[in-house]
């Protein structure tokens, strides 16, 4: 179990807040106004209000007690700006804030962001992949090189299991995992049999996987 703080909570603060809260987290959840954290009171550790773009404000919520601090202000770059420094200016250990342009994340990242992330280029980028492919069903980008997507099962690759398909010297990518037609995920043993109807989840060179599903 790990502590969370996050900062404003909006579409994307909400639902950090949730996902963390499922998962067994600590959460001190913190906006400038009261209605935006009345609903999830009963889920974290601490609901605050305030302004986190002042010093005093975040000094009094222990930042540097987190594991990870997040900024989640998309609406207003100057106050996730000023509130990411102050988190940086009082020892907290990794911060995390929202971005929309390229240019919003080097001015962050130079002033105390650890971590910058798109959610909507993010998932635009997600959607426009799966969606361009029916063999593709969802898709995550490590870096500019590397991906995790799901995929249909090849037809090669029905009634074989992993070591009679070769995937790894054929294709170079590498079973994670498999999910059946119920959405059971499961990570398949060398012996494990592809049926026609399951999703297999890989990662590789975003160019070989590309080689593959065409």
């Amino acid at each position: 179990m790990k502590s969370f703080l996050i900062i404003g909570m909006g579409k994307f603060g909400h639902h950090m807040c949730n996902n963390l809260a499922q998962l067994g987290n600590e959460l001190m959840v913190v906006d400038e106004i009261e209605e935006k954290v009345e609903d999830v009171v009963d889920i974290v550790t601490s609901a605050k209000v305030g302004d986190c773009t002042k010093l005093d404000v975040l000094r009094t919520f222990g930042v540097a007690n987190f594991d990870t601090s997040f900024v989640c202000i998309g609406d207003d770059f100057q106050s996730s700006l000023e509130i990411t420094y102050n988190l940086s200016e009082l020892g907290a250990k990794n911060i995390i804030s929202l971005a929309s342009t390229d240019i919003q994340a080097k001015f962050l990242l130079r002033n105390g962001a650890d971590h910058v992330i798109y959610p909507e280029r993010d998932m635009a980028s997600r959607l426009a992949v799966s969606i361009s492919n029916d063999s593709i069903f969802d898709y995550i980008k490590l870096s500019d090189e590397y991906s995790i997507v799901e995929i249909t099962t090849a037809k090669e690759w029905v009634g074989k299991n992993i070591i009679q398909a070769n995937i790894r010297a054929k294709h170079h990518i590498n079973v994670l995992a498999v999910k059946d037609d119920n959405g059971k995920i499961s990570m398949p043993g060398a012996e494990y049999i592809f049926n026609k109807e399951d999703h297999v989840i890989v990662m590789g060179l975003q160019e070989d996987i590309n080689r593959l599903v065409k």
